[in-house]
């Protein structure tokens, strides 16, 4: 039932000026609420980091597949991207659009209506018949994720016990690159050994969305219906005030370890054939896996040190292997190739924690109506950053060759990852120097230091 004070979201309550206030149990469907056992929030919280899983694992399927369909439907390596990259640029239109709604509506109606789309979505790829079929399927699941994303990040922020705020931000750190890493293998593992895998992958999928679907259903609702879902989808983006500097600081980081993903996921199985002659399925779509496998491992090993040592660490292993796995490219090596690849990893994972850590942990000290809005922006930055420029390097690869793209996209993740560590070590001998400047002493332990002293510096 709903939760006293609370009002359940109906479209008089939308029209209505009043917002009301962000409460845990807040229902905004009492009929259903009758019939539906809810999950406790413990429970809750599980359950949404198990469908970003869901979500990521669905959109890295296609990875190993890609090289499947272009050897069908015989299609340049720029179409390869382009494939890879529409569903991006379809959730970037999404967040720009939607990102906000959940705030507004609750997270729930949004959950629910983004995993009907994904479903439509599984459908039409299950019964796709050349590259047109996968482009408007892959642009639903682009839409579908994109109306999840910030909903589910929102969502586990509301379920994080106050005994525990670091919670939310570890997972949606690690969950995100560990369902990349779970959809690239098993979908990798099903290619090479299953039957009919173009199929197969998505009918699979299918399964577990419907399951995710029945387990939304009994989710208590965590935000109240708030009046503004319609003005919200004036496409807009926007920083809550008071936290635009600490988010604007980590945008190198994000756009260096993003990028670095959308190689991998998008040319990497195409690359391990054409440079070192893997013809194994499941070894082509372990070269994704293996970035955010690693990632994902390290990100949970390191979930909780400080934001300010993984963000370091990420950057220069995000440089170093990026590094090394250019010379294996450039030597024919694969061994160097897999090598930098896992220390990428290391570097990838630690971002991941490090970035989505510190935007978690700022939005525990915002508002529920704020949440969406902060982590809309933040997936519009590292989608960005996983799209275009893979849609640069295939177009690049038609040109000059697949190596030479690779190599060209290599060089400038490494130093985008630098000029991130450069800002990153100004940033904190800058708040290091205000804070003696506020005790009069060394700085150390200081608690007059900046509030964005504590979740990057």
């Amino acid at each position: 039932m709903t939760a006293p004070g609370t009002r359940p979201c109906t479209p008089a309550a939308l029209a209505d000026g009043d917002a009301v206030t962000d409460l845990r149990r807040a229902d905004p469907a009492p009929g259903v609420a009758r019939r539906l056992r809810r999950l406790p929030a413990r429970t809750g919280f599980a359950v949404s980091a198990e469908i970003v899983l869901l979500y990521q694992a669905a959109a890295s399927a296609m990875t190993p597949l890609l090289v499947v369909y272009q050897r069908l439907w015989r299609f340049t390596s720029a179409t390869v991207t382009v494939i890879f990259a529409v569903s991006i640029l379809a959730l970037l239109g999404t967040l720009l659009i939607a990102g906000a709604l959940s705030d507004h509506v609750g997270r729930r109606p949004v959950l629910l209506a983004s995993l009907l789309l994904e479903a439509v979505a599984m459908v039409l790829f299950i019964s796709a018949g050349g590259v047109l079929d996968l482009v408007v399927a892959r642009a639903l699941q682009g839409v579908a994720t994109g109306l999840a994303l910030p909903a589910l990040a929102a969502t586990l922020v509301d379920f994080t016990p106050p005994s525990a705020p670091a919670r939310a931000g570890a997972v949606n750190g690690v969950a995100p690159i560990a369902g990349l890493a779970l959809g690239s293998l098993a979908c990798g593992a099903l290619v090479q050994y299953g039957p009919d895998p173009t199929r197969l992958v998505w009918g699979l999928l299918l399964a577990l969305i419907a399951l995710a679907f029945a387990a939304v259903l009994t989710l208590p609702e965590t935000a109240a219906c708030r009046s503004g879902a319609l003005s919200s989808l004036i496409p807009r983006v926007g920083i809550p005030p008071g936290w635009r500097r600490d988010v604007w600081l980590l945008v190198p980081a994000i756009v260096a370890s993003w990028a670095l993903g959308g190689l991998y996921l998008s040319l990497g199985p195409s690359a391990a054939i054409s440079v070192f002659g893997i013809t194994s399925h499941f070894l082509g779509g372990l070269v994704a896996t293996i970035l955010c496998g690693v990632g994902a491992v390290t990100a949970f090993a390191l979930r909780n040190r400080a934001v300010a040592l993984a963000l370091r660490l990420s950057l220069v292993l995000l440089a170093a292997g990026t590094g090394l796995t250019l010379l294996g490219v450039e030597t024919r090596t694969l061994m160097w190739a897999l090598a930098g690849t896992a220390v990428a990893g290391i570097g990838y994972g630690s971002a991941g924690l490090a970035t989505f850590g510190a935007l978690g942990r700022m939005a525990t000290h915002m508002g529920a109506v704020q949440r969406g809005q902060l982590f809309a922006v933040a997936y519009l930055v590292a989608y960005l950053s996983f799209s275009l420029p893979a849609l640069a390097a295939g177009e690049a690869a038609t040109h000059i060759g697949l190596s030479a793209a690779v190599a060209g996209y290599a060089t400038a993740v490494a130093a985008v990852a630098l000029c991130a560590l450069g800002i990153q070590e100004r940033r904190r001998s800058r708040d290091h120097r205000a804070a003696t400047r506020a005790d009069g002493s060394d700085g150390q332990g200081s608690s007059t230091a900046p509030e964005t002293h504590r979740f990057v510096s």
